[in-house]
């Protein structure tokens, strides 16, 4: 009798979880139960409760949602949308094709808002720790640089000059600091690292959006990890979208480019085989 209670017992604890509970006739997130969250709560305050155990204030989801909101397409050049495309002309369903296309969003395509968070709050602790801001910012690049590269996430970008989303989110989060939502102590930080950045090369080169909404991540207090996450959520919308667009337009097999060019070769000439 014993070992069957212990049985049960471990097979309950074996998904140990704080975000749901479920049994018939009962869902709680939380601690809420389901039919008082539904149509009280938006999506994004559903966001924030399942990640962080709380609701947000009203004015921490307008924020949150603004961040969400930017990030949701960059057009079938980005190699996610692109994806997402291409797998719906393949024959698969949606939802593949949507996974075939979030399954890229890595350190490079993706990860950016991730590592922005990261420089800022390291920043922010060598802030803490009392060197000034221009020394805590030059030592964070310092340290980034030598553990992945010159180039710097969340600042430049390849196709525009000023990203027209940066500031409107930027001016959300002085917006948001000024009434007392956020701090607005990373926003300093990361225009800091704008600085610092254009007396390294000697021009501007200018936060775009993963640099914009990873101020907001950080100022309401995302763990790092979560940077990545979030910009899933939000380009998940474009990317369904782009399938759906896809699935619209129809076509069979539609590679990266179109089937009258044919990609370059550089490799051994034409040979004969010797046997």
């Amino acid at each position: 009798m014993n070992q069957n209670i212990d049985g049960r017992q471990m097979s309950e604890d074996w998904w140990t979880t704080s975000i749901i509970q479920m049994q018939p006739g009962v869902i709680h997130y939380r601690g809420y139960a389901v039919e008082d969250l539904i149509g009280n709560v938006s999506f994004t305050q559903m966001i924030w409760l399942m990640l962080r155990g709380e609701l947000p204030s009203p004015a921490q989801a307008r924020l949150l949602e603004t961040a969400l909101m930017a990030g949701v397409d960059h057009g079938p050049q980005a190699p996610s949308i692109a994806i997402a495309r291409m797998a719906t002309t393949c024959g698969v369903g949606l939802n593949s094709a949507m996974a075939s296309a979030l399954n890229v969003l890595g350190d490079v395509h993706g990860g950016a808002g991730e590592q922005a968070v990261g420089i800022y709050q390291d920043i922010d602790m060598r802030l803490t720790a009392g060197a000034s801001l221009a020394e805590a910012t030059d030592q964070a690049l310092d340290a980034f640089i030598e553990n992945n590269g010159k180039f710097i996430p969340g600042f430049g970008h390849r196709f525009h000059p000023i990203d027209p989303r940066s500031a409107p989110l930027l001016r959300a989060v002085d917006d948001a600091a000024e009434v007392g939502v956020v701090c607005g102590r990373f926003a300093l930080i990361a225009r800091s690292v704008e600085e610092r950045l254009m007396a390294r090369k000697g021009r501007r080169i200018p936060m775009n959006i993963d640099g914009a909404t990873a101020v907001i991540y950080a100022e309401l207090g995302f763990a790092a990890p979560l940077a990545r996450g979030l910009f899933c959520l939000s380009r998940s919308v474009g990317i369904l979208a782009h399938a759906w667009e896809q699935t619209q337009q129809g076509g069979r097999n539609k590679g990266p480019i179109p089937r009258q060019f044919i990609w370059s070769y550089d490799g051994v000439p034409p040979r004969p085989l010797s046997v």
